[in-house]
């Protein structure tokens, strides 16, 4: 006869910390409209202790924009994904603009302006 063995003594799922960087960086992705045209994607680092992580985010965006405004989505966002698809607190989200890209006008010759 199988004996029941109860919850807390069958074991623990450990999600590798380059697993949780992959989360948050696609999360990076999600918040922002896309990466800036000659850009790069959104990088995380993080670190895991326990049922914590703090993250570091490094993105590229385009300027003119609200950076503020963009940053605080991409905290947001990282947060709450990583919450729900690896179950663990995110008290810190560091987020670093690598880059800006300036918006370049359409139909503009490229050169001296006369």
């Amino acid at each position: 006869m199988a004996t029941q063995v109860a919850p807390a003594e069958r074991g623990a799922t450990r999600i590798a910390d380059r697993v949780v960087a992959k989360i948050a960086a696609y999360a990076a992705r999600e918040a922002l409209d896309g990466v800036p045209d000659d850009g790069s994607p959104p990088h995380a680092t993080v670190t895991v202790h326990h049922d914590t992580a703090r993250v570091r985010i490094s993105l590229e965006l385009d300027y003119p924009a609200d950076i503020g405004t963009q940053c605080g989505a991409v905290r947001r966002q990282v947060t709450e994904r990583v919450r729900t698809l690896a179950g663990m607190e995110v008290p810190e989200v560091a987020v670093q603009v690598e880059r800006l890209h300036p918006a370049r006008t359409r139909g503009t010759a490229r050169g001296r302006i006369r």
